[in-house]
């Protein structure tokens, strides 16, 4: 995802600051952002300097696409989210619905202070209409959820779960 940032600089980011702006449990709070695999001891140290009581990974959909199966693809992901779940940090995973599964398959979502951003593209949302609704599915008929659940775009899109693209200008990249 290319974004520019306040400094007026674009896609060179591997750490940048500022505060929580989606509508998840860390709403408001002073938050790192991280991309892609970093040190684990630059992260804590980037948290604490900053006095961050949130960190973001996955950052700028940097998190890849892995099979559900890949260890070693999601090895070094769970390790950094771990030392700072184990740092008493709010951490926040951005994944795409396709890796949902291999999420399920770590520990993480056992973590009070872990937060999976399940993140869903759906491009030319307002030009769906009014009855469109999202369905959110099971891999088979009664294969791992009770049901479906189904809710109108209108109920979804209403401006209290909204993000301007703008809100996302003030970050300050830190490395």
């Amino acid at each position: 995802m290319k974004r520019t940032y306040n400094t007026g600089e674009a896609d060179s980011a591997e750490f940048f600051i500022g505060t929580e702006i989606e509508r998840t449990p860390a709403y408001g709070m002073k938050t790192l952002f991280v991309v892609g695999v970093q040190s684990i001891g630059t992260i804590l140290e980037l948290a604490e300097k900053n006095q961050c009581q949130h960190i973001y990974f996955g950052a700028n959909q940097s998190f890849p696409k892995l099979d559900t199966n890949d260890s070693q693809g999601w090895a070094p992901w769970e390790t950094m989210i771990e030392h700072c779940l184990g740092a008493d940090l709010w951490c926040t995973l951005d994944l795409d619905v396709a890796q949902v599964e291999g999420l399920l398959e770590s520990s993480l979502i056992e973590c009070r202070r872990f937060i999976p951003q399940i993140s869903v593209k759906l491009p030319y949302l307002q030009q769906l209409g009014y009855n469109a609704t999202i369905k959110i599915d099971d891999i088979g008929f009664q294969a791992t959820n009770p049901g479906v659940w189904c809710v109108p775009i209108g109920a979804i899109t209403q401006r209290k779960y909204f993000t301007n693209w703008d809100e996302y200008s003030n970050d300050e990249i830190i490395k």
